[in-house]
């Protein structure tokens, strides 16, 4: 992942409050950064959250949980437009691109291919591939089918 949306991932990581077991993973990420940077976590915890993002961003390795909270809060907090045309192109119900209905059945890979293409034209390719590669890794058991239809990876 480039490095500025890798601080933007961690910048949504840090603004997110809400999200089930989110102060568990601040408090991992800061005891992470307290070691690497040998700060007290009193000090991690008061700088702003820019430089708290910055820092995470520039760990050259984070917990599955906080990489998984830090791709979800970026999705939602700068891609909800990008989710929501998919969902749409697929015909799946949602609000602001958070899936509303109880049970998705997993869209055959001629579905997403068509979905995918509907993107392109207005939005950006590596956007794309992101969300789509992080759905995939998300629930593998939904979205089995986009492996199929993703570039291999650069």
């Amino acid at each position: 992942m480039p490095s500025e949306k890798r601080v933007a991932a961690a910048e949504a990581f840090w603004r997110d409050t809400e999200s089930q077991d989110i102060q568990a993973q601040h408090a991992e990420a800061l005891v992470a950064l307290a070691k690497r940077l040998n700060f007290r976590m009193r000090t991690l915890q008061t700088l702003p959250v820019e430089r708290r993002a910055k820092h995470l961003a520039q760990l050259g390795e984070v917990s599955d949980p906080i990489a998984t909270r830090a791709l979800i809060a970026y999705h939602f907090a700068t891609k909800r437009e990008l989710m929501g045309a998919f969902l749409d192109a697929l015909g799946i119900a949602h609000e602001d691109g958070l899936i509303t209905e109880e049970q998705v059945g997993p869209p055959s890979a001629e579905r997403l291919t068509a979905a995918r293409e509907a993107l392109k034209a207005s939005f950006d390719a590596a956007d794309i591939d992101l969300y789509l590669r992080t759905l995939a890794s998300l629930d593998g058991e939904t979205w089995a089918q986009l492996v199929d239809v993703l570039d291999p990876p650069h």
